[in-house]
This record gives C-alpha cells, structure tokens and sequence, in this order.
C-alpha cells in the first residue's frame, strides 16, 4: 500500500477520529453496483481484503486508511449524437416538421435511458489516509475532483468534516523556480531532471523537460527570460522522488528500495501483513516529510479565523 499521488488537506477544527464510529458511519454508504438506469454510484470499500468482513477502515498506530469506490456507465457522446440524429431526420422526413431544441432534449433523454442499460461499466477506487495526529486527511489524487468526491462523501456519512485544502505562504511556483535558478533546493531536497517552465504572459510559451540538466546554460537561459518553474521533480532524503506543481500536488511517488524492502520485511509472510507494514511505514514517512516541505515552500499558510 503505497500512494502514487497525495492531495492534502488540513482538518480546521479537532475531529475526535474513531476507528469503530467511523467504520459504521461509512457502512451507510457502501459501493454498490449501478442499477439499469443509474449513470453512476459511489461509496465506500474495505482499503484491505474483499468480502462482506472486510473492515471499512484499516487502523494502524493510529492513522486510519479509507477507500471509496466509483462504478460509472459510460456512455460515449458520438453514440448518442448519431442516435439524435438520426431520430431526428426521421420525425422531420416523416412528419414534414421541425424538431426544435426542447424536443431534442427530450428525444436524447429517450436515447441515452435506452442505452444505459448496455453501457460498459467502469470502476475506479480512491484511497486516503486520515492522519487525527497531525490534523490531515492525505488523498491518493492527482485531481482535486477525484479527492473532493470521496471527502464529500465521507462529509455525509459522518455529518462534518471541517476541511480545506492545505496552502503554503509563497507560491510553489516561486520557490521551485528560486531552486532551479540557484541550483540548490532546500535542506535535505535535491533537484532531479525533470521540470516545466511556463511563460508568465497568458499566452506565453511552455516547455517541458526529460532527462535533462536542469543545472544547464540552456534551462538557465529560459528561466533567464522570465520563465517560471510549474512542475519539478524532487526527491527527498534518501526515501522517496516526486513531481510537485504549482498547486502544491505531488504526483508520481516512488518510495525508495530501502523503504520497500523494510516493509516486506516487517509484513512477514502474509499478504495482509505486507499491505499493513507497508501503510503504516508509508504514514510514519509523510510524518516527517510532509512538515520538512511545507517549511521549504515557506511554511504553512493558516487563514485568518481558523
């Protein structure tokens, strides 16, 4: 169990996290499959193990995991366009009449309860991780959509969750520029060879970086020209490499091989030891990075009032 991306958010009142209420709160709300008709369906699943004892919330020296489950109908737009279309040009060579916009509508609604029922089935699962401790709730996501989905839902089924979205004093984007420019990032953080500059100007130019020198007169030429660091790869200490962006999401994490193999060894021999060893060691890890990167972005930025 090791997140690919982490979206944070700060709980702005104290929230008294129990395993036991928690996990019937979110039996409220379990994942079910969509109905002939339902366009899509969300809810909670057990993080570890399958099967109707599967626990809803995995508790572990105190952190808690989570994990919810979309199942979406999807129903390609083409598919219902040529559909309309062609009803369309039947009622107005049949009926010698024009088919106007309310009756569109109605028509496409006819179309698409038509077809829900054959639709392919997609699933996706999102994980977090509530951390009572420290006041955070860390989301397996790239997409702030994707995280507000499940903390919206975990809203409902335990009535209140005072929470925002983590923000920093000084613009990632700043700082991660200041980084490249001086080719020097803060204590315990190296820059690796990755990153993307964007031109300040609204229609200014982008570009992107692989494998590259970032330490290079090329790069320094841009960042020379006014060019600000959007997205740049990291790594920290000797645990873990990230790509951080400018709205302070951390993509594509990859946990060291010394991490993993202390996890492996701490698991034992069975596969939910493994999945527990390896969440429980990933938490005490966020433990310490996540404070040392909000301090070398600037420090936590805390709104006026909470």
């Amino acid at each position: 169990m090791w997140f690919r991306n982490l979206l944070v958010y700060r709980l702005t009142q104290n929230v008294p996290f129990d395993a036991e209420a928690l996990e019937a709160a979110l039996a409220a709300k379990p994942a079910r499959p969509c109905a002939s008709q339902e366009l899509t369906t969300y809810g909670f699943i057990a993080p570890f193990g399958k099967g109707a004892d599967a626990p809803l919330v995995h508790n572990s020296q105190g952190f808690l995991l989570i994990a919810a489950r979309k199942e979406e109908r999807i129903l390609p737009g083409s598919v219902v366009r040529d559909a309309l279309k062609e009803k369309v040009d039947e009622i107005e060579a049949e009926q010698m009449r024009k088919v106007y916009k309310k009756e569109r509508d109605q028509l496409k609604d006819e179309i698409v309860q038509t077809f829900l029922p054959r639709a392919f089935i997609r699933k996706s699962a999102t994980f977090a991780a509530i951390a009572p401790a420290q006041g955070l709730i860390l989301v397996d996501a790239s997409s702030p959509k994707r995280a507000e989905d499940l903390l919206s839902t975990l809203r409902e089924a335990i009535g209140s969750l005072p929470v925002r979205p983590l923000t920093v004093k000084i613009a990632p984007s700043a700082t991660m520029t200041d980084w490249v420019k001086s080719q020097q990032a803060a204590a315990d953080f190296t820059v690796l060879d990755e990153c993307e500059l964007r031109d300040t100007h609204e229609d200014g130019g982008v570009v992107r970086c692989k494998r590259q020198d970032l330490t290079s007169d090329e790069i320094q030429l841009h960042m020379t020209a006014g060019k600000q660091v959007t997205l740049l790869s990291l790594a920290w200490q000797d645990k873990l490499s990230f790509m951080l962006d400018d709205k302070l999401v951390v993509k594509r994490l990859r946990f060291e091989d010394l991490l993993q193999d202390q996890a492996e060894q701490d698991g034992g021999e069975d596969a939910l030891g493994q999945l527990d060893a390896s969440f429980t060691l990933m938490m005490m890890t966020f433990v310490e990075f996540l404070p040392a990167l909000f301090v070398a972005l600037g420090g936590e930025d805390t709104p006026q009032g909470i």
